[in-house]
């Protein structure tokens, strides 16, 4: 073996930019495909995804909002970013402006704003699908932090 190569090479873990959308107090959520394979199938996850060759975490979020959703969105406050062997998350708070019913759904079965608070079971209903399906990693990881900051401003 030489000096440059290790025994247990490590893929680079892959970076994603997520979106939590705002619209007073409510979190806008995509309901995920039901598809083997993917990230979360069938669960509520916030909207963004992978980050391309060259891109930053903003222009990964902001092509990704306009990919699944057609939202071009305003300005976006880089919120937190976590990290673990497998995936870097770069989340992002935005407020959003435009109505519901101007969104084109283009990925995933359903979106529909949640309270927070009302997340605390690791549930959303989604009215498309008439049922109750569980919350992807990232949106609890998200409400936790939120949960948090939260708790610190009292």
């Amino acid at each position: 073996m030489t000096r440059t190569e290790s025994p247990t090479q490590c893929p680079a873990p892959v970076e994603v930019a997520l979106a939590v959308l705002e619209r007073e107090g409510l979190w806008l959520l995509q309901l995920r495909d039901d598809i083997a394979g993917i990230v979360a199938p069938g669960c509520w996850g916030l909207f963004g995804g992978h980050l391309e060759s060259g891109e930053s975490p903003e222009e990964a979020l902001r092509r990704e909002l306009f990919e699944e959703i057609r939202l071009q969105v305003g300005a976006v406050e880089s919120w937190y970013v976590s990290r673990s062997p497998e995936k870097i998350r770069h989340v992002f708070r935005a407020r959003l402006q435009t109505p519901l019913h101007a969104l084109e759904l283009l990925e995933g079965q359903d979106l529909a704003l949640f309270p927070p608070d009302t997340l605390a079971s690791g549930l959303g209903f989604s009215p498309a699908l008439r049922q109750f399906r569980p919350l992807a990693e990232s949106t609890l990881e998200a409400l936790h932090r939120h949960q948090a900051d939260c708790s610190t401003m009292r």
